[in-house]
């Protein structure tokens, strides 16, 4: 099994702030990982009959008038820049304070109602199937009456699943409806994700639960804590997400319909289902480290006897040894001329296998 020994760092779970204390409301800086890429922007304009994919817009080509039924993905990957970002906050009118949550990617998920739009916070986990590391990144959408904008840290989504129904879905319900079955669909594949990502996970628990029963070692104990840190890391991605969840599918506003909040409660069930599954595999490491340190009490144990064993053998041993001493008269081995080569070489290889025995037996 692979096993993260070395210190490659997952997600932090609090952020560095860059925003100075005291700065004014609305200040536009960026907190979070500079992706190393460009910021880019993607456009997905479609009906149900017809779609137009363009990819490297610049700001000034993201705007236009929509007609009637039509519906404008706008996908901005890469938020170091806080310059672009505020060009096309203004360009759609998003209020200063929602252009700053946009650029600080430690928020907790959560919504804002707007009059013209919903600002939805939530966090895309994936796997690291290399490190066995969680890592999370904020995904900020803004839902309005005819477009959809999505803020992305860096390359790579969840939402390919998205784009194909999009692209082959002529007549199909995602062509049909709206920008807020859109946004659906994108919160769905997050939330779908995570169920891959428990799998993941839960594949990596049972293998180290295994290992665990087997032969535990101070390394078992390390991937203990190194899960139990990631496991705090997906619970606080989720957990705020059912109140989010909960207030799209319950509360009113006109940019929701009333046909999306049916599906939206569906994957308020999904996140519940998933919250229930990270308390369960939280319960199952405070579980194993409670039983890595039973192991070791009891191995310790066994070392302990057998090594009063070898105590009790040689206390009487050495207690004649101590009243007799070497005052025997007839010692041959006094006037052997290799004696004391000898008995030094017995030592050493005594020494030398007691050592080996106890690396055998993993006591040392």
């Amino acid at each position: 099994m692979a096993k993260p020994h070395h210190p490659h760092r997952s997600a932090r779970l609090i952020k560095k702030r860059g925003k100075k204390p005291g700065a004014a409301p609305g200040t536009l800086i960026h907190v979070g990982e500079v992706s190393g890429v460009d910021t880019t922007i993607d456009l997905i304009h479609y009906d149900a009959s017809h779609l137009d994919e363009r990819n490297s817009l610049d700001v000034s080509q993201c705007r236009h008038e929509s007609n009637v039924g039509q519906t404008a993905w706008y996908n901005i990957t890469g938020l170091h820049n806080a310059e672009i970002i505020r060009s096309i906050g203004n360009l759609f009118q998003l209020h200063p304070l929602v252009q700053e949550d946009i650029l600080n990617t430690d928020h907790r998920p959560k919504i804002e109602v707007h009059d013209t739009y919903l600002y939805v916070v939530i966090k895309m986990l994936q796997f690291d199937h290399s490190h066995r590391t969680v890592q999370m990144e904020q995904v900020s959408l803004i839902i309005g009456d005819d477009y959809v904008l999505s803020f992305q840290e860096r390359v790579g989504d969840v939402f390919d699943g998205v784009r194909e129904r999009l692209r082959h879905g002529h007549g199909r319900r995602i062509r049909q409806l709206g920008p807020d079955y859109l946004a659906y669909a994108l919160i769905d594949a997050v939330v779908d994700n995570y169920f891959v990502l428990l799998e993941n996970l839960g594949d990596a628990i049972e293998d180290l639960e295994a290992e665990l029963l087997i032969r535990p070692t101070p390394d078992t104990l390390n991937q203990i804590h190194h899960y139990k840190r990631e496991m705090l890391l997906l619970r606080k991605a989720v957990w705020p997400l059912r109140e989010v969840l909960s207030s799209l599918s319950r509360d009113e506003n006109v940019i929701l319909s009333q046909d999306i909040r049916v599906y939206l409660r569906d994957v308020y069930d999904h996140t519940i289902h998933i919250i229930d599954n990270i308390e369960t595999l939280r319960d199952l490491l405070s579980g194993m480290l409670d039983l890595y340190m039973s192991s070791v009490s009891q191995r310790m144990n066994e070392i302990m006897k057998v090594l009063t064993l070898f105590a009790s053998i040689f206390m009487p041993l050495t207690f004649i040894v101590g009243v007799y001493g070497m005052n025997f008269d007839y010692m041959p081995e006094l006037r052997w001329h290799w004696g004391y080569p000898s008995i030094m070489a017995f030592m050493l290889a005594t020494g030398v296998g007691l050592f080996a025995y106890f690396r055998w037996r993993k006591w040392w």
